[in-house]
């Protein structure tokens, strides 16, 4: 397990950030929970205001389950170009299913994917990604912020 801090996280975000830029995203998803930090952040370093989640079941802790569950729409109006944010591609279910699920909801916009990691045996490979995860990453939301009974 590798432990992931902030200060890794504020470079590679800014590193992201500087990645999608030419792509000109005027909306961006953020994948909950873990694709939540990453995309407020990107939000604020693209100056992008409609930041907009849908949330996914795939893992309980470390445990894959055996199928994915997407709840939660996105709406859009009069967007073209929309970055789907998450902390990592590990197996790449979960972006492989939101990637396809947003791509049959609205068939006129073109999504892009980023990612702070990505694993190469993932099934799905994003658009933007910054670092190459061999490990399980502990992210530091993961681990500095829960209460002492669960650390």
């Amino acid at each position: 397990m590798k432990y992931y801090a902030y200060e890794n996280f504020k470079n590679d975000t800014s590193s992201l950030i500087d990645q999608v830029r030419n792509f000109r995203p005027e909306a961006i998803i953020g994948v909950a929970r873990g694709g939540l930090t990453v995309a407020h952040a990107m939000a604020e370093g693209l100056n992008i205001r409609n930041v907009q989640t849908i949330r996914t079941e795939l893992y309980d802790e470390a445990h894959k389950r055996e199928e994915i569950t997407i709840f939660g729409a996105c709406k859009f109006s009069n967007i073209k170009r929309v970055l789907v944010v998450d902390d990592i591609a590990d197996s790449g279910d979960t972006l492989k299913a939101v990637m396809s699920y947003l791509a049959s909801e609205s068939s006129e916009i073109e999504f892009k994917s980023a990612t702070l990691f990505y694993k190469k045996t993932s099934v799905y490979k994003p658009h933007f990604w910054v670092n190459e995860a061999d490990d399980w990453i502990d992210f530091f939301w993961e681990r500095d912020f829960k209460s002492n009974s669960e650390a």
